[in-house]
């Protein structure tokens, strides 16, 4: 009887969602029980649960986003009405966990791995954006909000893996520019400060999907980007490449050596291709090619200009060393 009744709850919990305001979100944000301490666990299809975790999860991991910090995992409880993505446009909005809702709007959409959206309420995160029929659409992380388009990628493509083609970029008067290109890619033809004009000869709409494009597109594909650099328009073709940093995950282009950061440059990982160059964990970076550096974008800033090699400074205890990179 019991099983029955919770049965008939959720049913009508899902029949009645979209009938105004957002109490039958939060309702069912509770019976789903995404809220699991200091992290999100969103029942989908299939019985799977999407985590937000930075910390790994002990559920049966299925697959795992470390730029997102996402985990797809086995749902145990079997819940009856998961979580849908409906990525047609909502009219409205709001953040909300188990306990509360705030109605708002997406200020700033997510441009790819290294700006996540914005939204126009403040709330504690992690929490989830839902539409008023109580679909998915976003998480609020701690640095802002992965939207949908993401967690749609990350749930239908078999590995979290993302394309790269050896830039950063911001929207600037409804124009994309290359913020940052990276140094260790062969023959790179981008310079900062290029306006991207179009993408595989569709036109630039904006940044947020520019980067969408990049991203998804399989590794290794080929792509043209026409580009505008002073009054000159030219023409590239290129490769693919697999994107190493964004995200939760340093982006500083040294990751493809195999060197990882956190936000005050330490060193928080190394691979093996690296380990060779006698860093350790906690080592600081605190200057690139004689240029003081103090955080990620400044570090993208500087090694950008030095294609043949960079020359990078640490501190260990008050003691200095050099480490060259080629």
């Amino acid at each position: 009887m019991l099983r029955l009744f919770i049965i008939l709850h959720l049913f009508f919990l899902n029949v009645y969602a979209c009938k105004g305001g957002y109490d039958f979100c939060i309702q069912k944000a509770k019976d789903a029980k995404i809220m699991r301490q200091s992290f999100l666990s969103i029942p989908v299809q299939n019985n799977q649960r999407i985590v937000f975790s930075h910390k790994k999860p002990k559920s049966k991991i299925l697959k795992y986003d470390p730029f997102l910090s996402l985990y797809l995992v086995a749902d145990k409880e079997h819940f009856v009405y998961p979580y849908d993505l409906n990525m047609r446009l909502q009219l409205g909005t709001a953040v909300l966990n188990n306990k509360t809702a705030k109605e708002g709007k997406m200020l700033q959409h997510q441009i790819g791995l290294n700006f996540f959206g914005k939204y126009s309420q403040k709330f504690p995160a992690p929490a989830i954006i839902s539409s008023s029929c109580c679909s998915l659409e976003a998480i609020l992380s701690d640095k802002g909000v992965i939207e949908k388009e993401y967690l749609h990628y990350f749930l239908t493509t078999k590995k979290a893996r993302y394309a790269d083609i050896g830039i950063r970029v911001h929207e600037k008067n409804k124009q994309v520019f290359v913020d940052a290109s990276d140094p260790f890619m062969p023959d790179n033809p981008f310079k900062v400060g290029d306006c991207i004009i179009e993408y595989d000869t569709k036109r630039v709409e904006n940044a947020a999907s520019l980067m969408r494009k990049i991203l998804f597109a399989p590794v290794g594909s080929k792509h043209t980007v026409k580009i505008k650099r002073g009054a000159a328009f030219l023409t590239f073709a290129l490769q693919s490449r697999k994107r190493y940093g964004g995200g939760f995950v340093s982006d500083t282009f040294l990751e493809q050596k195999g060197i990882y950061f956190d936000e005050a440059l330490h060193v928080s990982k190394t691979e093996k291709d690296f380990q060779n160059y006698g860093l350790k964990i906690g080592d600081r970076l605190i200057q690139v090619n004689g240029v003081p550096v103090s955080n990620q974008n400044e570090l993208r800033k500087y090694i950008e200009n030095f294609k043949d090699y960079s020359s990078l400074l640490f501190e260990r205890n008050n003691f200095q060393f050099f480490v060259k990179i080629k």
